[in-house]
């Protein structure tokens, strides 16, 4: 897969996409990400992106021609553009399954009061969120957005049921987990796990996951 991303904060995405799993997709190649600042595409000699909104109001919004240039020059067919923003459908593991089948995303993190509504209009494919609460900036969400994708590319975790087993996969949150010891201050891990019986074993997750959902997460279900 590749991922270019659009942002005028190039240097805070040096450190979390260097590391861990996500580290091991770009040297492998099985991710191929491209950070671009988006103050290449604005030809004044301030190289100026922001300007006043029409109507009045506070703050500054991200003008139309460095957008509209950038995102022509790194979109081509099949690219999907995804704006990150406080405005975008909430993002969940359900959207990084369907962006993980995709060849090609382009994410354009907002900043100041956001874009231009004619880059939404015209070359926006998708508008996402993290949640309800405002950042600074679209660099820590198209940082989540990366890694919640590309984790579930083939190949990344190494083990592929890692994937399928945890929280939100299968809708619920993820069932609890024990290891050794398996008695820890006179706190027991549960008989049903030290049995050997898989089959007991999977009802016995299945009900805890549901029964955690319901106490933590009941929109859930």
């Amino acid at each position: 897969m590749s991922i270019d991303v659009l942002t005028l904060f190039p240097g805070m995405f040096a450190g979390p996409l260097d590391e861990s799993i996500i580290k091991r997709a770009r040297k492998t190649g099985t991710l191929d990400l491209r950070i671009h600042n988006l103050r290449d595409y604005a030809h004044d000699r301030h190289k100026t992106v922001d300007d006043r909104p029409f109507g009045g109001g506070p703050g500054m919004l991200l003008k139309p021609e460095p957008l509209f240039e950038a995102i022509e020059d790194l979109a081509s067919e099949g690219t999907r553009v995804l704006l990150l923003s406080p405005a975008g459908r909430q993002f969940s593991q359900a959207i990084a399954r369907e962006l993980a089948g995709e060849r090609h995303l382009l994410l354009v993190s907002g900043h100041y009061e956001g874009f231009d509504e004619r880059v939404r209009e015209r070359l926006a494919d998708d508008e996402l969120s993290i949640g309800d609460y405002v950042l600074t900036n679209g660099a820590l969400p198209a940082m989540v957005v990366i890694d919640a994708v590309t984790r579930l590319l083939p190949g990344v975790l190494g083990d592929e049921q890692s994937a399928l087993e945890e929280s939100f996969s299968q809708g619920l949150l993820e069932y609890p987990q024990y290891t050794r010891p398996a008695d820890f201050r006179g706190m027991r891990v549960p008989d049903v796990l030290l049995n050997g019986n898989h089959a007991q074993i999977a009802l016995w997750r299945d009900e805890q996951a549901r029964l955690r959902t319901k106490k933590r997460r009941p929109d859930l279900l």
